[in-house]
């Protein structure tokens, strides 16, 4: 038998005293849980308008302008010019929208040759290294070295690397191997795109390594131990377990690649320098030149806002189409 005590006579609690104090306090709680998210964002938040969503105004803005040398001191009194700065980008039977094209398709396609070759030799070194053997840890600090690099100075050297008369590359393969008949040009002519290829998948493959090493880690060695005692081989484990398991971590990673590939400027800039080869003519540079060398920024503004639509377009559709095909693996 269990007694409870009586309350103390004149005894009475918080809430009887002020039914209202509770209600408040709980929801007083929940916007600083709400708030404080958004509170420790908000620096991130200021930084980002300061550095990317103001110039980014700024350049739609001039998009719209007939800005030329002539009003480069006060761009708010260049005439305004509607679309027609667009009109001219996308007239591809002139040379401005011809030569636009052109770029645009030799970035696409330097983007898809470096994006797959960094994924897979980042793919394939990071399944390497989850064996454990000596000298593993050499190996990994040595990978991701060109990562650490500060880039002006890895492209740097890469261009003297590549020069045609006293560079390295040449010295190996024409002076040592006696590969071709005579020093072939890396920096300027067709060579040249192959030269920008090597710097940028030299520079993008380790950062594909980071993140797959990282992934991997989240995958249980004892699937690997069920799947070798069922008698699956080293390809059907990384068939059927490493690739599907990959799969959240690669989405991310080929995206960023792609942004990153697409609007890479400074190793074309670094390599060539303010006029780059065609055949290396990529859409950034091709931008730069179309604005600082001509002086028509009103132009270059316009295929820089293009630039930026086709960016969100395709990641758009890359983002509904990896979570479409997450949806049906999962049901």
């Amino acid at each position: 038998m269990t007694t409870t005590a009586a309350p103390i006579p004149g005894e009475r609690t918080a809430e009887k005293k002020n039914p209202g104090a509770a209600p408040r306090r709980r929801r007083s709680g929940r916007l600083r849980k709400i708030g404080l998210p958004y509170l420790l964002l908000l620096p991130a938040l200021l930084l980002e308008l300061l550095v990317h969503l103001v110039p980014m105004i700024i350049g739609i803005v001039v998009s719209f302008r007939q800005l030329t040398q002539f009003y480069i001191r006060d761009w708010a009194t260049a005439p305004w010019a509607g679309f027609d700065n667009y009109a001219v980008s996308v007239d591809f039977d002139a040379p401005v929208g011809e030569a636009l094209v052109q770029s645009f398709l030799t970035t696409c396609l330097f983007t898809l040759l470096s994006v797959s070759l960094c994924w897979f030799l980042g793919t394939a070194a990071a399944v390497f290294m989850q064996e454990t053997f000596r000298g593993r840890g050499f190996l990994r600090t040595l990978f991701l070295v060109p990562y650490a690099l500060p880039v002006y100075a890895a492209v740097i050297t890469w261009a003297f690397m590549f020069q045609r008369d006293n560079g390295i590359i040449n010295h190996v393969i024409h002076d040592q191997l006696g590969l071709t008949d005579s020093p072939p040009f890396w920096l300027i002519g067709d060579n040249a795109f192959v030269t920008l290829l090597v710097v940028s998948v030299w520079k993008g493959w380790p950062f594909a390594f980071l993140i797959m090493m990282a992934g991997l880690q989240n995958i249980p060695r004892d699937i690997y131990e069920a799947a070798a005692l069922d008698g699956a081989g080293v390809w059907q484990q990384i068939r059927r377990i490493t690739l599907p398991s990959l799969r959240p971590v690669n989405q991310v990673l080929v995206l960023v690649l792609f942004l990153w590939t697409f609007n890479d400027f400074n190793t074309p800039f670094v390599l060539f320098g303010k006029a780059a080869p065609a055949s290396a003519d990529l859409i950034s540079i091709h931008i730069y030149q179309s604005s600082f060398q001509t002086w028509n920024f009103g132009t270059g503004s316009a295929m820089s806002v293009l630039l930026l639509l086709f960016l969100l377009v395709v990641t758009g559709l890359y983002l509904l189409f990896t979570s479409r095909g997450k949806q049906a693996t999962d049901a």
